[in-house]
């Protein structure tokens, strides 16, 4: 992937939910094999289930469950809240990542197509709310990421206007795509390989394998 020469420092940064800042890919599985057996379908390896989820539910579900899909979903989170919060487990450096940006007064928002009471929930569970400037997910907005009405929704109340000062950090081609079509600065965290392709209509224009590495080139560019 090529990058960007130059990037300008962010004076806000938004972020991705789901394996961008917290490993939940274990819970999001489990929850969707659940469903899949309650559906009498095909369970899904692991790596499909990364491969396939990307989309949020309501621009997914009425494609693989027809007219089925409102008690597909039902399904799903009734599985996905009995597991979600017992199973949460942040990533590495996020924590060190986030409070390095609140100390240094650049406002952090999230932008997830997890439905938003359930990311909202999360973050106070981890007391993570407290770095945030707004936690918008799946349904807060008239549509969904890739969509940028999301985008629009979090940054309002900052008198900020997208554009490449913007960082939007996470770690799938949908998350780079909505970064591309509200010009904001697409940065990209995966440390796992890639997909053949995964990224090459939409591309990061940083590539870092984890986030303690995004923390330490934002703090090169602040020296």
């Amino acid at each position: 992937m090529s990058e960007s020469p130059i990037l300008i420092p962010p004076i806000t940064v938004v972020y991705d939910w789901d394996n961008t800042l917290v490993d939940t890919w274990p819970v999001i599985h489990a929850a969707m094999n659940h469903l899949f057996r309650y559906m009498d379908m095909p369970e899904w390896r692991l790596e499909e289930t990364k491969a396939r989820v990307r989309k949020s539910m309501r621009d997914t579900f009425p494609e693989m469950f027809g007219n089925r899909w409102e008690e597909a979903r039902d399904e799903f989170y009734s599985a996905f809240e009995a597991l979600h919060l017992d199973a949460l487990k942040p990533l590495d450096g996020a924590e060190a990542l986030l409070s390095s940006l609140t100390d240094s007064g650049v406002p952090q928002s999230v932008v997830s197509n997890k439905q938003g009471p359930f990311l909202r929930k999360e973050a106070g569970h981890l007391n993570w709310d407290r770095h945030f400037h707004a936690l918008v997910g799946a349904g807060d907005a008239p549509r969904d990421k890739p969509a940028p009405d999301p985008i629009l929704l979090a940054l309002s109340g900052l008198d900020v206007t997208p554009g490449p000062a913007v960082y939007f950090v996470g770690d799938s081609s949908v998350d780079m795509e909505i970064a591309h079509a509200t010009g904001l600065t697409p940065i990209l965290i995966h440390p796992e390989p890639d997909f053949p392709g995964e990224f090459a209509q939409f591309p990061p224009a940083r590539h870092f394998s984890s986030l303690a590495a995004f923390k330490d080139f934002l703090t090169a560019q602040r020296v």
